[in-house]
C-alpha cells in the first residue's frame, strides 16, 4: 500500500520562495501522474500542478510562470518549487497520485498525503 508524506511547508513573506516534497513509499512513483491540490477552510481543494509518467507537466493558470513541478524517480519524490509567493497562495498543500498519464482532477486521484501548510504573509 502507498504512503504518501508531503514536507517542506511553512511561514514565508510574499516574493519569496519555498519547495515542497511529496515522498512516496510502499510503491514507485515511475508510472503514476503526481499531481499537487490546495485547500483553504470552507473551500474544495483545488488543482495546482501534475507531472504524468512521460514528464509532461500541467499548472493551474494561476502559478503558470511560478511554480515548477519535477521529479525524482530515483529518489520516488516529486517536488513543487514555489517562487514569488503571493499571500493568495496561503493553503494546504497535498499531493496524490493518478494512474493516467494526463491527469488534473481531483476524482483522478488517490492515496492522498496528510498535507502541508504554506503561509504567505503579505
Amino acid at each position: 500500500q502507498v504512503h504518501l508524506v508531503e514536507s517542506g511547508g511553512g511561514l514565508v513573506q510574499a516574493g519569496g520562495s519555498l519547495r515542497l516534497s511529496c515522498a512516496a513509499s510502499g510503491s514507485s512513483f515511475r508510472t503514476y501522474t503526481v499531481g499537487w491540490f490546495c485547500q483553504t477552510p470552507g473551500k474544495e481543494r483545488e488543482f495546482v500542478a501534475a507531472i504524468g509518467w512521460s514528464d509532461r507537466t500541467y499548472y493551474a493558470d494561476s502559478v503558470k510562470g511560478r511554480f515548477t513541478i519535477s521529479r525524482d524517480n530515483a529518489k520516488n519524490t516529486v517536488y513543487l518549487q514555489m517562487n514569488n509567493l503571493k499571500p493568495e497562495d496561503t493553503a494546504v498543500y497535498y499531493c496524490a497520485r493518478s494512474p493516467k498519464n494526463s491527469a488534473w482532477s481531483e476524482t483522478d486521484f488517490g492515496s492522498w498525503g496528510q498535507g502541508t501548510q504554506v503561509t504567505v504573509s503579505s
